[in-house]
């Protein structure tokens, strides 16, 4: 039996890398591992995650995920600050689906100790 790796990219299967946070038996150590296990609440569908890891100050009251959307890939650009000795972060990334891609900076706050994303915005 082959272990598919997780839809974040990572080599490791979906239960030992993003699943762990999703099911909220770990919270993720860094902007960029709570930004990967985010993308992959989109590939699965996952609207509760994704608003639990939503900063209070801009979380919307309710999210609908189009359930045809199939996310293909997710490609890390850049990142700053977001580590465990810091209060905020970024993370640029491109996340692909079938049709088209979305480049996006995110930015992500600390809020009682685990990671939380604030907003985004599109680089031209």
């Amino acid at each position: 039996m082959t272990r598919r790796s997780c839809p974040c990219g990572l080599p490791q299967p979906y239960e030992a890398c993003c699943g762990r946070y999703h099911s909220g038996a770990a919270a993720a150590p860094t902007a960029e591992a709570l930004m990967r296990s985010r993308y992959c609440a989109f590939v699965k569908g996952d609207a509760g995650y994704l608003l639990r890891t939503w900063h209070p100050r801009t979380r919307p009251g309710t999210l609908e995920l189009d359930p045809g959307m199939r996310w293909t890939g997710l490609e890390i650009l850049g990142t700053g600050g977001g580590s465990a000795f810091h209060s905020a972060g970024t993370v640029e990334f491109r996340a692909s689906y079938r049709g088209g891609s979305l480049h996006e900076r995110s930015s992500f706050e600390r809020v009682d100790g685990a990671w939380v994303y604030v907003d985004g915005e599109f680089p031209a």
